[in-house]
Formats: C-alpha cells, sequence, structure tokens
C-alpha cells in the first residue's frame, strides 16, 4: 500500500525566528518519496513556511485520513500562548503576542492522529523551544498521540541573535539521501550521533511513544461486577532507549512497557482496526460500550465518557456520517461549557470546529437547517480561533433557508 509523506517545515518571519526550518526541505525534497515513507511508493506534500494555521490543518487531517502508513517530518520552534500556556508549532506570521492565533496548536497534531491504527504513524521531529517552552517541557510531555511513534529533539534555547540550522533534520535527510532506509530507530540513533559531534548538547531526545504514562483503561472485574482501572506500565519500551537527555535538560515522559500477562489491551487499536477494515458499525458498536461504561463509573460529563463520545464522532466521519458526527461533537462542546469549562478551552475550541467543519459537508438541507442553528448559537459563544467563523455559519444558514 502507498505510504503517506507530510513535510513541514515552519519558522516565524523576522526577528522572533529561532532556527531556519524550511533550509531542511531542498535536502528532504531530494530523497526518493519511497525512500522517505520507507514503502513501495508514497505521496509526499510539501509545506514550506505556511501562514496560517488552518491551512496547516486542512494538510495534516487529509494526510491523517489517507490508508497505509503515514510519516510526519516537522521542523520548526516551539511556542507558549500567553493565555493559556499551551505549545504551538510557530508558523510565518507567528509573534509572542500573537501565538495563539497564529500558530499551529500542538494538540490539534496530537488529535488529527489520535485514531489512526497503531504501527502505522511515525513523526520524526527537530524543534527548538524559546526559553518559556523550554521551561514548559521541564513540567509537562510533548503529547503526540497514544498510537504515534516519535522520533527527534527539542534543542534549548542558544541565543537570542542565534538563528540556529535544523542540524538533526538535516542528519536524517542526508542518510536517507544515501539510498538506505533504516529503521526509523536506528535512523535516529544515527542522526543523534552526528548532531552530537557537531558539539551541540543539552537536547532533550524523543523516544518512541506508544501510551502515555498512567493512561488508564478499564477492565471488567472478576465475574463482570464493576470496573478497576489498569495503569499503563510506565518505563522505556524494550530497545527503545528510554527518555535520553543531557544534563540540565527536561526528562521525557518514558514510553510503555508491552501490557503484562492479563492486563486489557488498548480498545482503539480494535476500533482502529474496525475502521481500517471498513466495519463502521462494529466500531461505533464497541465504542459506544466503552461510552457506557464511562458514564457508569464515573457520570455522563466526565472526561471519560466525553472521551469516547469524541472517539465516536470520528467514527461517524470516518463513516461518511457528517450529519451524526456535527450533532456529536455539538453535544460534546455543550456538555464541556455545562461542566464548566471556559469557551476558549482547547476541548472545548476542538469540538465545535469540528461539529463546524463535519456541518459544512452535510447534504441534506433540512438536516444542515436544523444543525445549523444550533451551530450558530454555540458559536456565539465559542467563536474560536479562526476569524470569520460565526459569519460563515450565518452565511450558509442564509442560503439554505433561500434554498428552501
Amino acid at each position: 500500500m502507498p505510504g503517506t509523506v507530510l513535510l513541514l517545515a515552519a519558522s516565524p518571519v523576522g526577528r522572533g525566528r529561532l532556527v531556519d526550518a524550511a533550509s531542511v526541505l531542498p535536502v528532504l525534497a531530494a530523497v526518493p518519496p519511497a525512500v522517505l515513507a520507507g514503502t513501495d511508493t508514497a505521496n509526499v506534500v510539501e509545506l514550506a513556511d505556511p501562514l496560517e494555521p488552518q491551512a496547516v490543518l486542512t494538510r495534516l487531517r487529509a494526510a491523517a485520513a489517507a490508508p497505509g502508513p503515514l510519516t510526519l517530518f516537522v521542523t520548526g520552534q516551539l511556542q507558549l500562548d500567553r493565555r493559556q500556556r499551551l505549545p504551538h508549532l510557530a508558523l510565518a506570521r507567528t509573534t509572542p503576542a500573537t501565538v495563539r492565533y497564529t500558530g499551529l496548536p500542538w494538540h490539534w497534531l496530537r488529535d488529527e492522529l489520535r485514531l489512526r491504527p497503531p504501527g502505522t504513524t511515525t513523526l520524526v521531529a527537530d524543534l527548538h523551544a524559546d526559553p518559556e517552552s523550554w521551561q514548559w517541557l521541564g513540567a509537562n510531555p510533548l503529547d503526540c498521540g497514544r498510537t504515534t511513534a516519535v522520533y527527534g529533539r527539542i534543542a534549548p534555547p542558544r541565543g537570542r541573535r542565534t538563528v540556529a540550522a535544523p542540524t538533526y533534520m538535516k542528519a536524517v535527510a542526508t542518510i536517507l539521501r544515501s539510498g538506505s532506509r533504516p529503521a526509523v530507530d536506528q535512523l535516529h540513533q544515527a542522526a543523534v550521533t552526528r548532531v552530537a559531534a557537531d558539539g551541540e548538547v543539552g537536547d532533550l531526545l524523543l523516544p518512541q511513544h506508544l501510551v502515555p504514562a498512567q493512561q488508564q483503561w478499564p477492565v471488567p472485574a472478576p465475574g463482570g461486577t464493576g470496573q478497576q482501572p489498569v495503569a499503563a506500565p510506565a518505563g522505556p519500551a524494550p530497545g527503545s532507549g528510554g527518555a535520553v537527555a543531557a544534563a540540565g535538560a527536561p526528562a521525557a515522559v518514558p514510553a510503555a512497557r508491552p501490557s503484562a500477562p492479563g492486563a486489557s489491551p488498548d480498545p482503539h487499536t480494535a476500533i482502529s482496526a474496525a475502521v481500517k477494515d471498513g466495519r463502521h458499525r462494529e466500531a461505533d458498536e464497541l465504542a459506544a460500550q466503552w461510552e457506557r461504561q464511562a458514564r457508569d463509573a464515573h457520570g455522563d460529563g466526565s472526561d471519560q465518557a466525553l472521551h469516547w463520545a469524541e472517539v465516536r464522532a470520528d467514527l461517524a466521519m470516518f463513516a461518511g456520517d457528517a450529519e451524526r458526527s456535527c450533532r456529536t461533537w455539538l453535544t460534546v462542546a455543550e456538555a464541556r461549557l455545562a461542566a464548566g469549562q471556559p469557551a476558549d478551552a482547547p476541548a472545548v475550541e476542538a469540538a465545535v470546529d469540528r461539529a463546524h467543519h463535519q456541518w459544512g459537508r452535510i447534504g441534506d438541507p433540512a438536516r444542515a437547517r436544523e444543525l445549523g442553528a444550533a451551530l450558530a448559537e454555540l458559536r456565539r459563544r465559542v467563536p474560536g480561533r479562526r476569524e470569520g467563523a460565526l459569519d460563515d455559519v450565518r452565511g450558509r444558514l442564509r442560503d439554505l433557508q433561500t434554498q428552501a
């Protein structure tokens, strides 16, 4: 099956630039697509210093929906928005004051990759952190998703007047240009060795990441009465080398070890496999079971129950049912607001944005009018980061009323 490769290199224009990210693209572009992807054939999408986070999201969403292996090569710099202190990939027009609106929220990348089948997604990253982001990384993992294998490095601040080179990604590209395609972990180690030989020290090295530490999945207790949480064991995966960081660098969250005998498997694996095979109803039924269990154990508005509602919204999208997906995302957004989450919380904004996206794909005018009214009301409370989102809903509603 053909692979998909997304080459994303982004950094601000002007004095805020920490790394010349786009300089690596000519080297990566010289590598044959099949070598980049590790497959017989591959499609390559290249984004060089993009301006708009929504444009990046569109390309990312399309790449994540493609069948077959997906490899992302991401080069750039991390910055925190001033309001929520969340990491963003800075884009061409990003400044410290506008990160929230002009940068790509890192959780967008994580969310788009979350339902891909395990073992099919690899992220290779060469990131540079500003002082605030570097401090944030000391207490927080850079979460890339449950089933995404992650390799790369995050470089510490090098100095205000220094524009760094993406030496790790250039080392990766140079090795691949030789025509060989080593296993990704071997490629990572070879690139790290080259960077260290050039005298760069203090980087945070990103290990393979399969399940976030302490992620819990409820499993039926003996006899089918009640549930008990089972924590995914912490520690580096065999052969992954664990989290490697130089002295003074923040520590990465270790990857999970294989489950012990009798431990519950991640239910997302079975759901992803059903989606991949086109068994959409079976996938939704399985997710619905987990949603019911989460509601019984934790309550209707709990994070656990809302997580499974979000999974079902995505499953409806994969099944081509835009109406059900939109309706579910609207319900999730309302539930989060009712639980006291602020209108600018990432989970609330993401739910409304996804409802908006799916609403635009509803073909039945009557259904679109019905859900459009609810979406417009929600958009008044949750405008999101996309300028003119409410006006877009109102404009389409006027068109739908004209059709009626």
